[in-house]
């Protein structure tokens, strides 16, 4: 178990840090009745929130890997989630997430803005700030999307092809017991898991063509606010 341990006090940890990064700013600003915040708060805010955002999914897939292994190679899988390759997984996760974050943040800076800017979300969205500059913005929309494809889209495939070879070797198990008790670990997590892909993936996806600030600021509501809150109380049950 402990490398489920390790994964879930690091995801617990992003949680955390992620919805701290929006909440306690909305929280001061419907309290105060002022929805204003400056120039470097807002990208200080970007920042993290996009640190934290890649993070989690990194985390998400880790832990659909470990799924795997666990019901997969049952045998084997002492000698693969070993200690070594669970703290390899969170630091490249890590390393990754903050290089990816300033970059995007680094991006924004070079943008110009006209004054009077008025955000349609709760928080700094990338996607939202970067269509209120005045200045040319194809150099971060073309890396927004690729990096929206490739840290979003890439672990979720590997997600989906876990999950999978997961079906398929719960099906092979002869005893109703036993496919309901391997099934029972993974259902909660492919929730959520669903839940935080889905609506990411339709924010930055799915918005190419007529964009509706409204929709996206509610999409958005789920994998910033709803699905953090729900990870410790599903984890938690299960363990």
């Amino acid at each position: 178990h402990q490398p489920m341990y390790l994964l879930l006090s690091n995801l617990s940890l992003v949680d955390i840090c992620f919805t701290s990064t929006t909440i306690p700013k909305m929280l001061v600003n419907i309290q105060s009745q002022s929805k204003a915040i400056t120039y470097g708060g807002c990208i200080t805010q970007m920042y993290f929130y996009i640190h934290f955002a890649v993070l989690d999914d990194f985390i998400l897939t880790a832990m659909a890997y470990d799924r795997y292994v666990a019901i997969c190679h049952p045998l084997h899988y002492t000698v693969i989630m070993n200690s070594r390759l669970c703290g390899l997984l969170i630091l490249v996760s890590w390393i990754i997430s903050i290089l990816n974050s300033l970059l995007e943040s680094l991006m924004v800076l070079e943008l110009s803005f006209c004054s009077d800017l008025k955000i349609p979300h709760f928080f700094c969205e990338l996607k939202e700030v970067v269509q209120l500059a005045c200045s040319d913005t194809f150099p971060n929309d073309i890396v927004m999307y690729f990096s929206a494809g490739l840290l979003a889209g890439g672990p979720f495939t590997g997600i989906l092809y876990s999950y999978s070879k997961i079906v398929f070797s719960i099906c092979a198990i002869s005893s109703a017991h036993g496919k309901y008790k391997a099934f029972s670990t993974c259902a909660s997590h492919i929730l959520v898991v669903f839940l935080f892909y889905g609506t990411v993936l339709g924010v930055y996806l799915g918005s190419a063509g007529t964009h509706s600030s409204q929709s996206s600021a509610t999409a958005s509501v789920l994998y910033t606010v709803v699905t953090p809150m729900l990870n410790p109380i599903i984890y938690g049950v299960k363990t």
